[in-house]
């Protein structure tokens, strides 16, 4: 017995001191088999303040007796990989918005996570750390596009809140994959808030927005996604009242980090904390930029400020060290979510290679994603779709016909396969039919244009104008903006309406314009001289054929309009004013040239209500409508049936809004039940004397049909 118990007590001293060591060998921050919180207060525990402070940067330097590798957290995803070599290029994301399809748009965000952790994987192997090669990406940008003069609204999913929240958290679920443990790549909800313009004086501009405003339009869609569990969230450049976004604490602690309980990482936009002391003035030094970021709830800064100045910002007591570990808490949980501190073979994501960039299959959703966001808003005479047999001769031309920047718009990515307008219609048509090519027009040459006989002796012509981002987009990135990146106007370039006009006046034949722009323009400048307009957006790499796909009548349009079409910037306020009052469909009373929700069809659609709403509605009610829509002509069609709010009268809410829309496809005399659902907690807007989300009372009218100006289905309910 004494031989056994002695025996046992050295088996049991072996094994703890086998523990022991391979606990030194194997960090918990090191354990996948820990949670999450454990690893990051192990790892915390080991980190010197310099070294802290280090990781709070965008550019992580090493922390090698931990063996952390260098990480740069700035990637870029809006439409695809961006500025990282060869990528699938999706539609901008103004576009991705003008389908309506969340559940599109969530197979791209899938498709750009491949693409992201492939080229991480492969960028990893070659010891390189560098930008736009990580897992973090500072997309989707769901920034209320207010008015269209803004250059960067090309950028977000529209004007309206619910269509951008539903959008928006499609991509974020699509792009952070379905394992709750392990992002495959963390997304980031920005710019947050009230920013949209002007862009050149974005850096010091301060944001007056009223309590409603701010908690019914520009908070509204931020709050769904933190809701969804998007990962990140990054403040802008402005100040909102006063106070710069990135040291707000109203808005970062109080309502993002309380209220919302939101647990993710805070990133600054790059340089915006900079700007805090030097453009806007809020404080005097760097170091006070810095403790003031930490106070409001900052985690990682796209500048420098917080690496070099969180060690002085303790000495000076203006932080503690408890501050710096629950600034950088979020930083680590989420590197440990993405499996940095895992053995790579761990990852289900681990065997994506080079085979996983830019396939096939990529390729054939980036055609279909540029077929669903083209808007067909002019069809003079049904002429389209067109048949081939009755055009064996085409004229392609105008200064956007060849254009790749007409193709990508801005935040990019590149490959070798991009299909422009004219390759997309010479490869759809059959190999006896003539087509040609020519520019054109200049941008600014209103007097000689190139094209028009051989146009005339043609018999169909194609003409590709608009914009690109080099007229509209980020300050310092859209050169050929007179307003720094924004628009001064909705014009069209004087140039291309005079082309138009003159194609016009030279051609007898069918004209189809073909529109490139990420905003609203003034499409009736140059509507009369053209049978069919299509507005094309900025389509990605897929945009010509999708052109072709569409025109030829392979699919259907089915691209809806996610902003509205003013017929002048004299009908709004001034772009520095950011109350809504006046903007939007959701506010705006005027005349308009197309309104939010627009697009044609190549066959018409009939509308029955199949329920009736109830009488009053309550808080905890949901409100349901099933809709018979029947395709009524001749052709396969697509209709995106949409649901409105019309407000009480009442200078606290808004005029009307879309609360739900389902996007059909039916064949002719076919009809099918579109179910709309709207809760009636999603009625509430804010009382700002309460300082709280109540429901107003008064009567309601539902509205249901083609977009937000139709009335095919009109019914009304009781709040009490």
């Amino acid at each position: 017995m004494k031989l056994s118990k002695s025996f046992l007590l050295v088996v049991t001293a072996i094994l703890l001191m086998a523990n022991t060591t391979h606990a030194q060998q194997a960090p918990a921050y090191l354990n996948p088999k820990l949670k999450v919180e454990e690893r990051v207060k192990d790892l915390l525990g080991r980190l010197t303040l310099t070294e802290k402070a280090m990781l709070l940067g965008y550019r992580n330097q090493p922390v090698e007796r931990l063996n952390i590798p260098a990480y740069n957290w700035w990637n870029e995803g809006l439409h695809g990989v961006a500025r990282a070599g060869e990528s699938t290029v999706f539609p901008q994301a103004i576009a991705m918005a003008a389908t309506f399809n969340p559940q599109l748009v969530k197979q791209i965000g899938v498709v750009i996570s491949t693409e992201a952790r492939a080229k991480y994987n492969l960028a990893v192997a070659n010891n390189n750390h560098g930008q736009y090669v990580g897992l973090t990406y500072w997309s989707p940008n769901i920034n209320i596009f207010r008015d269209p003069r803004w250059g960067r609204g090309q950028e977000t999913y529209g004007e309206d809140p619910f269509l951008t929240s539903q959008i928006g958290l499609a991509y974020v679920n699509g792009m952070q994959g379905s394992i709750p443990a392990q992002f495959k790549i963390a997304a980031t909800a920005k710019h947050f808030v009230a920013h949209s313009g002007p862009e050149n004086t974005r850096d010091y501009f301060n944001s007056i927005v009223s309590e409603q405003d701010l908690r019914n339009t520009y908070l509204y869609a931020f709050h769904k996604l933190v809701n969804g569990g998007v990962s990140s969230v990054m403040t802008a450049y402005n100040s909102v009242n006063g106070v710069p976004n990135s040291v707000n604490n109203a808005l970062l602690q109080n309502i993002l980090r309380k209220e919302w309980g939101f647990k993710g990482y805070i990133v600054t936009d790059c340089g915006a904390l900079d700007d805090v002391y030097l453009t806007h003035k809020y404080l005097k030094t760097r170091t006070e930029a810095a403790a003031a970021g930490i106070k409001a709830g900052l985690n990682l800064d796209c500048s420098g400020v917080l690496q070099s100045d969180v060690e002085e910002a303790v000495k000076q007591k203006m932080i503690s060290t408890k501050d710096v570990d629950l600034a950088l808490t979020p930083v680590l949980l989420t590197q440990i979510k993405l499996g940095f501190y895992n053995d790579p073979k761990l990852s289900p994501y681990y065997t994506f290679s080079a085979d996983s960039i830019h396939n096939q299959a990529h390729i054939n959703l980036a055609r279909a994603a540029a077929q669903q966001s083209m808007v067909l808003l002019e069809n003079k005479n049904n002429v389209l779709p067109l048949k081939k047999e009755a055009y064996k001769s085409i004229m392609v031309l105008g200064p956007n016909a060849a254009s790749l920047d007409a193709l990508v718009g801005s935040y990019h990515g590149i490959n070798a396969n991009m299909v422009n307008f004219v390759e997309g219609i010479s490869a759809a048509v059959d190999k006896g039919t003539r087509v040609e090519y020519d520019l054109g027009a200049g941008q600014t040459d209103t007097t000689h244009f190139g094209g028009i006989w051989g146009a005339g002796n043609a018999d169909l012509t194609i003409a590709v104008i608009g914009l690109t981002p080099l007229d509209e987009g980020e300050a310092g990135d859209a050169f050929l903006s007179a307003a720094g990146g924004d628009k001064k106007t909705l014009s069209l370039p004087a140039s291309h309406i005079a082309f138009m006009k003159a194609l016009r006046k030279g051609v007898k034949k069918p004209i189809i314009a073909v529109v490139t722009a990420g905003s609203d323009v003034d499409i009736a400048a140059i509507a009369p001289y053209a049978d069919a307009v299509i507005l094309a957006w900025y389509p990605g790499e897929q945009g010509g054929n999708a052109l072709a796909d569409l025109i030829y009548g392979k699919v259907a349009p089915s691209g809806r309009l996610p902003l509205t079409f003013y017929n002048s910037v004299n009908d709004l306020p001034a772009f520095s004013d950011y109350s809504m009052k006046g903007r939007t469909y959701r506010y705006y009373t005027g005349k308009v040239q197309y309104p939010f929700g627009y697009g044609l069809n190549y066959t018409t659609f009939t509308y029955e209500a199949k329920s009736k709403v109830k009488d009053v509605y309550k808080l905890a009610d949901t409100i349901e409508v099933f809709c018979s829509i029947s395709n009524s002509g001749k052709a396969k069609g697509i209709e995106t049936a949409q649901a409105y709010i019309v407000y009480p009268v009442n200078d606290d809410l808004p005029v009307q809004e879309l609360k739900a829309f389902d996007k059909l496809s039916l064949e002719p005399a076919e009809s099918k039940t579109a179910v709309l659902k709207i809760p009636v907690s999603e009625l509430q807007k804010w009382d700002a004397e309460k300082h709280k989300f109540k429901l107003f009372p008064g009567t309601y009218t539902l509205k249901v049909g083609h977009d937000a100006a139709d009335k095919s289905i009109v019914q009304q309910f009781i709040i009490k």
